[in-house]
């Protein structure tokens, strides 16, 4: 008997190392949108990526697996990695939506890959790999960053603006409290930089933020221009 109860705790211990816990739970998503004119507008600079220079326009930068006391999983599945077959008929929606801005100039490739091998594995559980690129574009459709701002009056055009304005248009246009991320400038001038909402699990419908990253922008930011 003892043997047996042996035997079968070894097989629930490998069940879980095999099946169960690669990839992790989780409670909810940030969904990240930058503005690639503070991306650029900073000492380290910017390269387009091969396929020209993208839109003025938020680019999405991830969904991201997270925890509610502010803890996130990472690198869940060296098992699964990227795979660009995947995410065959998405690619030419990636590579406008979701472009590369790092040195030196890419194709997207190795942000995608990035992004899927440390974030989208946690999430594996959930959706496979075509419905965690799938997700980010579909949220990024959703929420139009770039028109609730302008339609607020506030234009990418160097500029600056109250953080409270910001937020609130963001927030009367998608309904849902955003958190903003600043960087500086060449100048040392705080600016907009990203825009993270946070997502049920299932990466579609979103949701108030349990808990928001550390960080802290000015009262006042620049919207660079691009």
């Amino acid at each position: 008997m003892k043997s047996n109860s042996s035997t079968l705790i070894k097989l629930l211990v490998l069940g879980c190392l095999s099946v169960v816990c690669v990839a992790e739970d989780f409670d909810f998503f940030y969904f990240v949108q930058q503005w690639p004119g503070s991306y650029c507008d900073t000492k380290k600079s910017c390269c387009y990526p091969t396929t020209g220079k993208p839109a003025a326009d938020f680019g999405i930068h991830g969904l991201w697996p997270n925890y509610k006391d502010g803890s996130y999983p990472s690198n869940c599945d060296p098992s699964n990695p990227f795979d660009q077959s995947e995410i065959s008929d998405l690619r030419s929606s990636m590579q406008k939506e979701w472009p590369t801005l790092a040195c030196p100039s890419g194709s997207g490739i190795e942000f995608w890959t990035h992004e899927w091998e440390k974030h989208g594995t946690c999430s594996e559980s959930v959706i496979d790999q075509h419905g965690y690129f799938a997700a980010a574009l579909n949220l990024k459709k959703k929420l139009s960053l770039l028109q609730a701002l302008e339609s607020a009056g506030i234009q990418p055009n160097g500029d600056s603006y109250s953080l409270g304005n910001i937020k609130d248009a963001v927030k009367s246009a998608t309904g849902f409290t955003p958190f903003i991320e600043c960087n500086v400038d060449e100048s040392g001038n705080s600016q907009l930089y990203q825009v993270y909402f946070c997502v049920d699990t299932s990466g579609s419908d979103l949701i108030e933020c349990p808990v928001f990253p550390h960080g802290k922008c000015g009262s006042q930011i620049e919207f660079p221009s691009f």
